[in-house]
């Protein structure tokens, strides 16, 4: 159906104006439903690729996910001392006695043998005593400064993992750049036998030989790109990073202090700054007051009420108002609360044991650990006065000499069998060396220092 413009469409049509106007009209009678863009807020910036060793810690803190739920134990604490702060409620009593159920009120009768109609609001005040209120809050205060302390050492415990995670991935990165360098060599080595092959300088078979050993190192690449890709993704994980990124990178180089240590300067350390033995010095505050408020909870609190009486009979002609005071204190006869203070008595002694048991094991720990880092100490003096450069220098002569076929390639591959040893025993010495300084920080509590 073929459509046909009237003449009122026509007129419309033929004058611009009155099209301006009419849509000009529609955009405003449009304009308020139109939706509004809301500024949505900017995407966080990724975290860095390239962090130290300090700024990965701090990351960790901040980010950890396990630490963050340890947080909320704190909070929880903070609740905890509002509600020992707290005065016991008011109570009100309402209610209605001497009622005329079955007589004028409902029946028609004019008498009401019962007394006349009664009603009471009472109100009772509870008085606690022996200072209940106060070894609450002390009891509350100990509370939250051992859930402090506990955090504390939770850090203390993520602190060190992340550094051990860092430097197990500077060793990695280490041992992949030596394969890789070895792997270099032995290309080289592939390239010129080949040419000396083709001359005739070679026998075939050494060339097989120098493959087969390239092809080894190829995998031992491949494995050490695998290990790095692992520690990588584990450090990301403890760092707190929904994204784990193969191009993450620490800046730093190993620890190594040159500072001597004691074992008694860290055993005086670790039982001052400890902050698990802390909290259970704490713990042990909290119990102590906790036995007060136990006793406290053995003496009977007082009640004092105040009522008011209304009384009229069943026409309301007579009626009579009064004010009523009153005293209740419950007969301590049973119950003294004796069940809880045997029970925090008993409490007390075992907090007394694991301080004791936890003094003896941060003795061991501090003696083992110091134990390590002298042995770690004296494999890395080893490897930085001469071992090292002694199986740089006969693997390079050892090169030379093969390249120029003065020696066989057992006596080649052996040196750099025993250079690889060296330099791998060396990374692997730096790497336990840094570990057990980050671990004499831990044990000893100076990396839970804020």
């Amino acid at each position: 159906m073929k459509f046909q413009p009237t003449d009122s469409t026509k007129a419309f049509f033929r004058y611009p104006s009155r099209l301006a106007s009419a849509f000009s009209l529609i955009v405003l009678l449009a304009w308020p439903v139109l939706p509004v863009k809301a500024d949505t807020p900017a995407p966080p910036p990724p975290p860095p690729l390239r962090v130290s060793i300090p700024q990965a810690v701090r990351e960790a803190i901040d980010n950890n996910l396990g630490l963050l739920a340890e947080r909320y134990n704190v909070t929880q604490a903070d609740a905890q001392m509002i509600t020992a702060r707290l005065r016991p409620n008011p109570v009100l009593t309402v209610d209605g006695d001497f009622i005329d159920t079955f007589g004028s009120g409902f029946f028609g009768s004019r008498t009401s043998n019962a007394g006349p109609t009664q009603f009471d609001a009472r109100v009772d005040f509870p008085i606690e005593r022996g200072h209940k209120r106060e070894f609450r809050m002390e009891v509350a205060r100990n509370a939250k400064s051992v859930a402090e302390l506990n955090l504390l050492n939770s850090t203390r415990t993520l602190v060190m993992d992340v550094q051990k995670a860092c430097i197990e991935v500077l060793a990695s990165e280490r041992s992949l750049a030596l394969a890789q360098q070895n792997l270099k060599s032995f290309n080289d080595i592939v390239a010129v036998n080949a040419v000396r092959v083709q001359a005739g300088d070679l026998a075939p078979v050494e060339l097989v030989r120098t493959r087969i050993a390239a092809l080894q190192l190829g995998n031992a690449v491949t494995q050490a790109q695998s290990r790095l890709r692992t520690a990588k993704n584990h450090l990301q994980l403890l760092l707190g990073r929904a994204r784990l990124d193969d191009d993450f990178e620490i800046t730093d180089d190993f620890r190594q202090d040159s500072q001597p240590v004691t074992f008694d300067g860290l055993l005086d350390q670790a039982f001052q700054l400890r902050p698990d033995l802390q909290a259970l010095k704490s713990e042990q505050a909290r119990n102590a007051a906790d036995i007060k408020l136990q006793i406290a909870q053995g003496k009977v609190d007082y009640s004092v009420g105040v009522a008011y009486h209304r009384q009229q009979n069943a026409i309301g002609t007579a009626n009579a108002n009064s004010l009523g005071v009153y005293f209740s204190v419950p007969l301590p006869v049973f119950n003294r609360n004796q069940g809880e203070i045997a029970r925090v008595k008993q409490e007390q002694l075992q907090i007394e044991t694991r301080v004791n048991a936890l003094q003896n094991n941060i003795r061991d720990e501090v003696q083992d650990a110091f134990q390590r880092y002298r042995t770690a100490r004296t494999l890395l003096d080893g490897y930085e006065n001469g071992m090292l450069e002694q199986a740089r220098n006969v693997l390079t002569t050892t090169e030379y000499s093969y390249r120029r076929g003065e020696a066989s390639f057992l006596e080649f591959l052996d040196a750099q069998r025993a250079f690889n040893d060296t330099t791998q025993g060396y990374i692997e010495a730096r790497a336990d060396y840094a570990r057990v300084l980050y671990e004499l920080d831990s044990i000893t509590g100076k990396a839970a220092k804020p």
